[in-house]
């Protein structure tokens, strides 16, 4: 699709374009009985007039079929407008609705690349803001346009109708107004475009600085916070003034250019009635219509500014409706329903950036039931493996099978059920301590959601709380700890009752004590499964059936803990020099009781 092409976003309007013809054939209708009031008061005036000048009564008869039609049209010319407005209200907020829906099912088609090279608040923004300003833009702009178009257009006509020769020195206004808007308009969409990227830049750090308040306090960095936030308020402050002043310096020129046709019809216009061409009450009427060409021109110019951020924010949003889907699997296998677990790398490459190989040559195998530790310094590739495990990214070369099937000629989804995941990071929703254990499965009963979170360690303290699994939760919880959160996605997990179980640091945040419950949790989950342990506190590991020691994408070692002693190497150091630590901590501990 070619570079700021916004031609697909007119797709969200075709459902409802019924409704849209109706609101056009109404603005027309609006339109006509504006364009027709000047002219038939002109009527009155010019019969005014020649009942004066040549002495006679003022016929009040005719009058009133005058004072009728007007009136009649005034009715029509509010009615129209009305109805037009609901009309394309109703078009609007649709396709409005349609277009977040369709924004929504675009996210969850990008792959998890694409999330880990944006920042979430600029994604947060084009879903709201931007889409905001564009459903603004059109429902502010459209009628109004095809109102000022039309008006211009019958204006015009009439002008012609009453006299060629003034309508010609009225339409001098008309190219120039063009021309000054296409200048202005070319010169301020830059900034327009540079304004919703800043504020999109501005949503996205302070996401960030609200998610790490507590840090900032911790380290005393608020004086460099707010220098980094004033860098892009004043980016955003800038571009918005320039945008603001650019499109605002058009009004005076328009104005400028309409006064000085407006004194020249006059002009003209005064000579032309004394010469017998033209009557007074015409005279009257194509004034008229000349600030109906010139108040559409000011309206236009108006609106040039709602207009450019609605472009501005509608290229944001097709930027991201372009972006490329997850790829799609080629030559599918379908899984069973219960697999054995036996998993296998062989000669798996993979990087994220090609010239910075992460995984290099990697192969091992893990039996159904076996549960496998991968430890090793940060960068060394552990999470990587889990992320290729579960599709999120697809390796470069070698194969990854499952059940002796490779996984890239598995459907994602297909693959993902048979899987479950504790993360170190805690994810909950707002919402009851219920309905976050049931979304490992959505189809299970309250009796199951509970049986897994006895399962899982957390029955106990759920029902402690006031209204125990109805509790209202959320990642900000402050009544609940990280272990009980912890245990949560645990019962979560045990929930889906997944064939393969993976923990990425579940315990590394938590005290001994949690980590112990925890542990003894995931021993109980992890029991006739498949799975793949992440862990720095390699206490957790021991009783581990094979442990990966990764460095650099590659294994350095490879062996159940006793052999990896034995062996004296990188785990053994690594293991002795945590648990010297641990003995320094206790020691330390031990002086402070004792003084």
């Amino acid at each position: 699709m070619k570079k700021n092409n916004i031609r697909p976003l007119l797709n969200y309007l075709k459902p409802y374009r019924l409704l849209l013809y109706i609101a056009v054939l109404l603005t027309v209708v609006f339109v006509a009985s504006s364009a027709a009031l000047p002219y038939i008061a002109g009527m009155a005036t010019t019969k005014i007039t020649q009942n004066i000048t040549h002495q006679q009564a003022i016929d009040f008869h005719y009058l009133t079929y005058i004072i009728i039609a007007m009136m009649v049209l005034g009715v029509t010319n509010v009615v129209a407008q009305y109805l037009a407005n609901v009309c394309l209200t109703h078009v609007v907020q649709k396709a409005t609705y349609d277009l977040r829906q369709a924004i929504d099912q675009k996210i969850n088609r990008l792959p998890v690349a694409y999330f880990d090279l944006h920042q979430q608040g600029d994604l947060l923004s084009r879903v709201t803001n931007d889409v905001d300003m564009l459903s603004n833009g059109i429902q502010q702009s459209f009628i109004s346009m095809i109102s000022s178009i039309l008006t211009i257009v019958f204006a015009v006509s009439m002008m012609f109708y009453l006299s060629w020769e003034l309508a010609l020195v009225a339409l001098i206004m008309l190219p120039l107004s063009l021309f000054i808007t296409k200048k202005m308009v070319k010169k301020s969409q830059p900034y327009f475009k540079g304004r919703q990227k800043a504020l999109g830049q501005l949503n996205g750090f302070i996401q960030e600085q609200m998610n790490g308040f507590n840090v900032i306090k911790l380290y005393g960095q608020e004086q460099k916070v707010e220098r980094q936030f004033a860098q892009i308020n004043n980016q955003l402050t800038k571009q918005n003034f320039i945008a603001s002043m650019l499109s605002g310096f058009m009004m005076p020129l328009m104005n400028l250019v309409a006064y000085s046709g407006y004194i020249a019809v006059t002009i003209f216009g005064g000579f032309i009635c004394l010469s017998g061409k033209m009557l007074v009450g015409q005279l009257q009427a194509f004034l008229q219509y000349v600030w109906q060409v010139s108040q559409p021109l000011n309206q236009i110019t108006q609106l040039s500014t709602v207009l450019q951020s609605a472009y501005a924010a509608s290229i944001r949003i097709m930027e991201l409706l372009d972006e490329q889907d997850e790829p799609q699997t080629q030559n599918i296998h379908y899984l069973p329903h219960h697999l054995k677990g036996n998993v296998s790398f062989n000669h798996v490459n993979f990087s994220y950036d090609k010239e910075q190989p992460i995984i290099t040559d990697l192969s091992f195998e893990a039996k159904a039931g076996q549960t496998i530790a991968i430890v090793g310094p940060t960068g060394a590739g552990k999470t990587t493996i889990i992320n290729l495990l579960l599709r999120f990214y697809d390796c470069d070369s070698g194969e990854i099978c499952l059940d002796n099937n490779n996984i890239q000629h598995i459907q994602r989804h297909d693959l993902r059920r048979h899987f479950g995941m504790v993360l170190q990071d805690v994810w909950l929703y707002d919402d009851t301590i219920m309905n976050n254990i049931r979304f490992g499965n959505l189809e299970a009963s309250d009796e199951q959601v509970i049986q897994a979170a006895k399962f899982a360690n957390v029955d106990a303290f759920i029902r402690q709380l006031p209204q125990g699994y109805q509790t209202k939760i959320s990642i900000e919880s402050q009544h609940l700890s990280q272990g009980q959160m912890q245990l949560i996605t645990i019962a979560r997990a045990v929930l889906a009752n997944p064939n393969i179980f993976i923990l990425d640091e579940a315990t590394s945040s938590v005290d001994t004590r949690l980590e112990r419950l925890i542990q003894e949790t995931m021993d109980k989950v992890m029991a006739q499964r498949t799975s793949f342990v992440i862990a720095h506190r390699l206490s957790t590991i021991r009783n581990a059936d094979l442990i990966l020691v990764m460095n650099k994408g590659t294994i350095m070692e490879q062996g159940t803990h006793d052999q990896l002693l034995a062996q004296n190497g990188f785990y053994a150091n690594l293991y002795r020099s945590q648990f010297e630590q641990q003995d320094q901590q206790l020691a330390e501990i031990e002086n402070l009781s004792m003084s």
